[in-house]
């Protein structure tokens, strides 16, 4: 007698699910920095329309999205709460942004606190310095992690294979083509800095702009987050020692302040 032949196994499909797009959707526009339209949305995703157009609709009736006089989608007042309350947790976070706003009154130059996300330096808080001067980044702005000062220092307690192991998948050339993008050498000079306290880039990610900068350690010694004076490259030459003197207490004032004798 001659068995049927058995059925072939039924793979499980793959499928994304909605609170992954409503995610994707979120990441897209905080990348963006505008809103867009639910077709535009569906372009960068690879969703169906329908999905999209269904999803923002429901994201808009609980506030996480608002919608634009002419339709298109932006983020909604609830991830305000969410970020206020999230924020308002972080003790290291309130202890630098009080040192952020002293550190510029010292200097007289653009102050920034910078934190990581994932192969990323997110500006999380800044304060303006005086004069014209001005920068592309802001409150929100993220780049490639090798392309900053403050982005070095956020591995730099990571131990020697994971640092590589970070830039190799994260070091992206920079806009001015000066950024270095070999991961052993920024592996090394990640540590360097981090164990120094301090960390200059001159005209890696902006033309003409320089950025000084030095970490908060948390409570086990990883980089939390870290201060960063954003200044003219033309000023460097006369301010640099004073800068680097003050970057470092004002780091050091917020781990004395939160009772970590890390320095």
């Amino acid at each position: 007698m001659t068995l049927p032949d058995p059925e072939p196994a039924v793979q499980p499909r793959s499928r994304t699910s909605g609170i992954d797009r409503s995610l994707q959707i979120l990441d897209i526009l905080t990348e963006r920095h505008q809103p867009m339209t639910a077709y535009d949305l569906a372009k960068v995703t690879g969703a169906p329309p329908s999905t999209v157009y269904k999803l923002i609709d429901e994201l808009i009736e609980r506030n996480m999205l608002s919608r634009s006089a002419d339709g298109r989608a932006w983020l909604g007042p609830r991830l305000m709460r969410y970020g206020l309350a999230y924020r308002a947790r972080m003790s290291a976070f309130g202890e630098a942004e009080r040192a952020m706003f002293a550190l510029n009154e010292r200097v007289g130059e653009m102050v920034q606190i910078c934190t990581r996300d994932e192969g990323m330096m997110q500006v999380v808080a800044m304060a303006e310095g005086t004069g014209a001067f001005r920068v592309t980044s802001d409150v929100g702005t993220r780049v490639p992690l090798n392309w900053t000062a403050s982005g070095r220092l956020l591995i730099g307690h990571l131990p020697d294979e994971a640092r590589v192991a970070v830039f190799r998948a994260c070091a992206r050339p920079s806009n001015t083509g000066l950024a270095e993008t070999d991961p052993e050498v920024l592996a090394e000079v990640s540590r360097r800095d981090f164990l120094d306290g301090l960390s200059v880039q001159i005209d890696t990610s902006e033309d003409q702009v320089a950025c000084i900068a030095a970490p908060v350690r948390g409570q086990d010694g990883t980089c939390e987050l870290t201060l960063s004076v954003v200044m003219p490259k033309h000023r460097v030459r006369d301010k640099f020692d004073m800068v680097a003197q003050e970057v470092r207490e004002a780091a050091r004032s917020v781990e004395r302040a939160l009772g970590l004798p890390h320095r």
